[in-house]
């Protein structure tokens, strides 16, 4: 055979690769609003930077007649392409054959782009859109997943792992998503659940719609277990490309400066934007934009937790991680879903390198039964671990009230915060000025002629004394009271004479965090 007929050879056996699953199986793909596999890789990378890899794998599958068909690529696609210029590892999974199940080759090929993009260290991102295990090759498809699982743990901490769940990922699948740092979902097209609604009728005699069960709004707004959420595939794409531009690409680095740029201050002035009324709520998310580059603030898990916030934005054009209560959702106590948010954001963070700044405004943890029972101990204990844990310099801004255990968790100088600075409304105190006058003025105010004209008093009495920025800051637990305009200028020059701090830790193999 001549070279030129070898090419030909090469091109047919590519068409027919590149088919998929074949006219009507990618008709029924698009029926349901969503892209191909290779569709979706060109529109998230860098136009023309897609390079695919194993494109002629075939399954090792020999049982129930699986040695006759031929599934192309084993169904799932793998490569390597940039993301604004830089190198990135990529695999996505393609319904249209054979539903994407995962046999023993299908999840070699996802294993081979995994080790290349740690060997090269380098993100990866899995399109994840699958019916699960093939099970007509058994315990083969269940040693895929296991090799998928460990990998995540490896890279975990050295390269970022994002995952994207454009179809149904269910049963063991989900724990691979699991494990990576972002998982992105889509409204009416990402499906995650470990047993599906017809097991759930079946042990339980429940009925619920695999939306209600574990569609995109769940998994954003009551799991957690999503991180983003876009209204379709593009969307969800965009916001893949920005979170890149805030990260470094592996734990090596730092992510890349930007040129500076002042906040947007006509509509976002910190003087405005912060109530007189120490009562009166305020949105969190609006303060950070008033001392960020540009005031652009790309939140994480916007839709889950909402009493604390977490996010990326830029500081005199460089990445920082800002966690902050959030005073408009439970006066932004912090709880069982909000401490395990900040926890691991905070943990992300000081694994790639990213400096965080704290904003303090809560009353504390929040009380009640079902937070005891729930482990509310052991869940706060991991903003609390976490902070400790953290390298990286951590700036934190007191702006109105840092009770009790609230203080100390929010990354208080106990806690190794480099800097912490206080507004002038700051109050810093074991509880609020209420509840503790109740209780140390007790007696006098149950002996009063005018019970609540007395405890009016004593709260004001214990509010100037003890609510206030000034008795930290006598004892050096706070490093500066500032102006709230001061506080962009303030950070950034903590930041800047943080960046190359030396830390010195204990030596082990890895601690214990209450998980």
């Amino acid at each position: 055979m001549s070279l030129s007929q070898k090419s030909t050879d090469l091109k047919r056996r590519m068409r027919e690769a590149l088919r998929g699953g074949g006219e009507k199986a990618i008709e029924k793909q698009k029926a349901t609003g969503k892209l191909t596999a290779r569709e979706r890789i060109i529109a998230l990378l860098d136009p023309k930077s897609f390079h695919e890899y194993d494109l002629f794998v075939e399954h090792a599958g020999r049982d129930f007649d699986m040695s006759e068909k031929y599934l192309p690529g084993d169904g799932v696609v793998t490569g390597t392409g940039t993301i604004n210029g830089y190198a990135i590892c990529v695999f996505a999974q393609d319904f249209t054959v054979a539903g994407g199940s995962l046999g023993y080759m299908h999840a070699k090929k996802i294993t081979k782009i995994m080790d290349h993009a740690m060997k090269l260290k380098v993100p990866l991102i899995g399109i994840n859109d699958s019916g699960g295990a093939r099970i007509q090759e058994g315990v083969n498809s269940l040693a895929g997943y296991g090799e998928i699982f460990y990998r995540n743990t490896q890279s975990s901490g050295v390269i970022p792992q994002i995952s994207v769940i454009l179809g149904p990922c269910a049963g063991g699948a989900v724990y691979s998503p699991a494990l990576t740092d972002f998982v992105f979902v889509v409204d009416k097209i990402s499906k995650m659940f470990i047993t599906g609604p017809e097991v759930i009728k079946t042990v339980l005699g429940e009925e619920i719609s695999m939306e209600e069960l574990g569609g995109a709004r769940v998994q954003a707004e009551i799991t957690g277990n999503a991180h983003f959420y876009a209204e379709n595939e593009i969307e969800c794409f965009e916001q893949i490309k920005q979170l890149c531009s805030y990260i470094p690409w592996n734990n090596t680095k730092k992510a890349d400066s930007f040129p500076k740029k002042p906040p947007r201050t006509r509509q976002f002035n910190i003087d405005k934007l912060f109530p007189t009324n120490s009562r009166q709520p305020y949105d969190v998310k609006d303060i950070i934009r008033s001392i960020s580059d540009d005031s652009d603030f790309f939140e994480v898990h916007e839709r889950w937790a909402e009493n604390i916030v977490v996010g990326f934005a830029r500081m005199s054009g460089n990445t920082v991680g800002f966690v902050a209560n959030q005073p408009l959702v439970l006066a932004g106590v912090l709880d069982v879903d909000s401490s395990d948010k900040a926890a691991r954001f905070i943990r992300y963070c000081d694994a790639f390198n990213i400096p965080l700044v704290t904003l303090v405004d809560l009353p504390g943890y929040l009380p009640g039964v079902d937070q005891e029972h729930a482990g509310v101990i052991r869940h706060g204990a991991k903003v609390l671990y976490a902070y400790s844990e953290a390298t990286v310099p951590k700036i934190t801004v007191i702006t109105r009230k840092a009770y009790g255990g609230g203080y100390i968790a929010m990354c208080s100088s106990h806690l190794r915060a480099d800097f912490v600075f206080a507004w002038p409304t700051a109050e810093i105190a074991v509880m609020g000025p209420e509840g503790a006058a109740n209780i140390i003025f007790r007696n006098e105010i149950k002996d009063a002629e005018n019970p609540e004209e007395m405890r009016k008093m004593k709260v004001k009495e214990y509010k100037d004394k003890f609510a206030n920025p000034y008795v930290a800051a006598a004892y050096g637990y706070i490093d500066a009271v500032i102006e709230p305009q001061e506080t962009r200028d303030m950070v950034i020059h903590a930041l800047h004479i943080s960046a190359d701090k030396i830390v010195t830790t204990p030596t082990k193999k890895h601690g214990i965090p209450p998980f």
